[in-house]
């Protein structure tokens, strides 16, 4: 009997070249990495690359975007069993990155490609619809939290978002530069110290 042989979906296609990019990136540095290393590292031809992406660029905007969707499904669920702040926090701090997109388990990997991509003018405003997203879901968290918890922000949720985002991003751009005196965990420390300033506890 013979084998039926089935063609990996474009989604099969578009996960095993995101995760051999991260790979080769981290190994190689983005701007040294060719559109060959990356296809013979996801196991593919340097024509299906280009099946799926026009160039590096939008490999990488993809990638991105890709990270943003997941993310916020993430969050979503993980406030869906948590539903006050504290505990929420506390969830997100033990939070299993192991099975998350190569960007989730990469922190410093996802800074490098905002940096590399932010260079070139022309794409800047697909990485802001990308940075108001995150900040959306930071402000769709604060809201959701201060609701099940029967009290008002004490912030304007939006800047809220602004805010956090800028640490979290802050302390990744630290942690790129002087990894030795910024523990991987530092976001999520400055996070718990601001939660115990402003009084707020697991439930």
């Amino acid at each position: 009997m013979s084998r039926v042989r089935t063609r990996p979906t474009r989604d099969d296609t578009c996960e095993k070249l995101f995760e051999a990019a991260a790979r080769v990136f981290e190994e190689q540095g983005i701007g040294g990495a060719s559109i060959e290393t990356i296809a013979a590292a996801a196991g593919f031809t340097r024509g299906a690359f280009y099946s799926n992406f026009k160039s590096k660029d939008e490999l990488i905007i993809a990638m991105l975007e890709n990270h943003v969707e997941q993310s916020i499904q993430r969050m979503h669920n993980l406030l869906a069993r948590h539903k006050n702040l504290a505990d929420f926090l506390d969830a997100l701090k033990t939070m299993d990155r192991t099975q998350q997109d190569p960007l989730g388990r990469s922190p410093l990997l996802h800074m490098e490609m905002i940096l590399f991509v932010a260079r070139a003018e022309k794409r800047r405003p697909e990485l802001a619809k990308r940075l108001r997203a995150r900040r959306k879901l930071i402000a769709d968290i604060v809201e959701t939290t201060s609701k099940n918890s029967g009290r008002n922000p004490a912030l304007n949720p939006a800047w809220t978002g602004a805010v956090v985002l800028a640490m979290e991003d802050g302390f990744r751009l630290h942690r790129l530069i002087d990894p030795e005196t910024t523990p991987a965990d530092s976001f999520l420390r400055a996070i718990g110290d601001l939660q115990r300033a402003m009084g707020i506890t697991s439930a």
